[in-house]
């Protein structure tokens, strides 16, 4: 058994929390992380680790994390024996959903094209300059490069995926102690009444749970007053009130709950204690968007769509539409 450093690798970020006064959080996080590594290891960490160790060094690493892709390059360039060994390491990561990433010129193709959703919720965003950003759900960590690029101080994802952390790591590897970290801990294992985030995100989230009301007064738990919430989840048409609830599968995931109306998610923001509530993108979901790719092999959504009317799902529902709402804390 390989045994993975998490003391050294979250050194920083333990050290900051203190530092913010955030003793709770720091000794529950510091438990959570001895049971999920020392105590009940996942049984793919060490093929993960040993794809990880693969990753040969580089020379100056640079990044430009305000690209479409995440981009890595190194003074000098690399030649093509390393690059074949990077392409390597990183094919031992497999599967690859969000992204897309840039190392060092091997492009990692991911399942998502995790920009375009960016380039959807950037233009609403306030500044994220200086600000503490919290991530739930953040998958690979691609949105968290994106909003340190964008200027926030600080950000830390959330998302119990091992193999998640493992391609965060992949990158934040080549860059050294950046200010941004990746957690494998749920939403359910922060404390509440953290207000500790300056701007909260749950992209992708929602829909999975079974509760939609209490994620969103956990979110609030999160937020410093006035703080601010960026929401994107599956809707559907349809007025106040209007909510799906799947009769099993939608688009063959099991675990997708409610899906709710523009105006009834923004009422339910209102109910659990958020003020200014805008919707500001409603955006159909495409197989341009979400496709299967030589980094990501297996279903995606063409195959969860009806192949005969490719606007509803294979179980008869209307096909994925993402919208994106921003609200403040009250």
């Amino acid at each position: 058994m390989t045994h993975f450093d998490w003391q050294a690798t979250y050194q920083n970020l333990f050290q900051h929390l203190a530092g913010q006064g955030l003793d709770g959080w720091l000794t529950a996080l510091k438990r959570q992380l001895t049971q999920r590594f020392d105590e009940q290891p996942h049984g793919d960490m060490d093929r993960w680790l040993a794809a990880l160790a693969q990753l040969p060094p580089m020379g100056q690493v640079s990044a430009d994390l305000e690209a479409c892709a995440i981009t890595l390059r190194s003074q000098p360039a690399p030649d093509a024996a390393t690059l074949a060994q990077v392409e390597q390491a990183l094919r031992g990561l497999m599967p690859w959903r969000k992204g897309p990433f840039d190392f060092f010129g091997v492009y990692v193709d991911t399942e998502w094209r995790s920009d375009w959703k960016w380039e959807r919720v950037a233009p609403w965003l306030a500044d994220l300059s200086g600000r503490q950003v919290l991530d739930v759900g953040c998958g690979s960590g691609y949105h968290c490069w994106r909003m340190y690029g964008a200027g926030a101080r600080r950000v830390i994802g959330i998302d119990p995926g091992l193999l998640f952390l493992c391609q965060f790591l992949s990158v934040k590897g080549y860059l050294g102690e950046v200010p941004v970290d990746l957690l494998p801990v749920r939403m359910e294992d922060l404390p509440a009444g953290l207000e500790a985030f300056d701007t909260t995100f749950s992209m992708g989230v929602l829909y999975h749970r079974r509760s939609p009301l209490d994620h969103l007064l956990e979110l609030r738990d999160t937020l410093r007053p006035g703080g601010e919430l960026v929401l994107e989840t599956l809707v559907v048409d349809g007025p106040e009130g209007m909510t799906l609830m799947p009769e099993d599968r939608y688009g063959r995931m099991r675990n997708v709950w409610f899906l709710p109306s523009c105006q009834t998610l923004l009422r339910w923001l209102a109910r659990t204690g958020f003020t200014n509530a805008r919707v500001v993108d409603v955006t159909d979901t495409t197989t341009e968007e979400q496709r299967a790719t030589d980094w990501m092999r297996f279903q995606s959504l063409e195959d969860f769509l009806d192949p005969d009317d490719p606007t509803r799902t294979v179980e008869g529902y209307p096909g994925p539409k993402r919208a994106t709402l921003i609200a403040n804390r009250g």
